[in-house]
């Protein structure tokens, strides 16, 4: 009977560990999530894993060729076995796919009164708080910059909740 286990990858060798495991007989699933990025200056999307540094593995008769194979560092266990995935979960990780890749929810927007963090720009990294919102997506934050409070505009993408 076949079943899903999840194996640690040695960091940087994803894609040896996923090759390997394929040429030796094994399925892997590992999921990777779509985000957007700006690099350079420009608007990317790139297509990190979901699970940095595992995979989740299919086995079917025996595991030890698995955990051997290049890349993998160990196999997650649960005693003397492999820690079994139930097949819900790897179906609900998929159903979540679209195009191949999973789409995460957009964190929501900073209400008043929310602590926020500039992300872009040449206030990159200064805290403030959320004034409100204007028209085309902007968002109003109080700042504290050179001894006192001020009111800054900014796109919305440019700021996120700070915890």
């Amino acid at each position: 009977m076949a079943y899903w286990a999840c194996a640690q990858l040695v960091p940087q060798r994803a894609r040896l560990a996923l090759h390997t495991l394929g040429l030796a007989g094994y399925e892997t699933y590992q999921p990777r999530i779509r985000e957007r990025r700006v690099v350079r200056g420009r608007r990317v999307e790139v297509s990190p894993p979901l699970f940095p540094n595992y995979a989740f593995v299919l086995i079917e008769l025996q595991w030890h060729t698995a955990r051997f194979a290049p890349g993998v560092a160990r196999i997650i266990m649960d005693g003397l076995a492999p820690a079994r995935v139930s097949d819900g979960v790897i179906a609900a990780i998929r159903a979540r796919e679209r195009g191949g890749l999973i789409e995460l929810p957009k964190p929501p927007p900073a209400r008043p009164g929310d602590r926020v963090r500039v992300l872009h720009g040449p206030l990159v990294g200064h805290l403030g708080i959320c004034a409100g919102m204007r028209a085309r997506e902007r968002v109003e934050v109080l700042l504290a910059i050179l001894g006192g409070q001020h009111r800054v505009t900014l796109p919305r993408g440019d700021v996120e909740a700070a915890t």
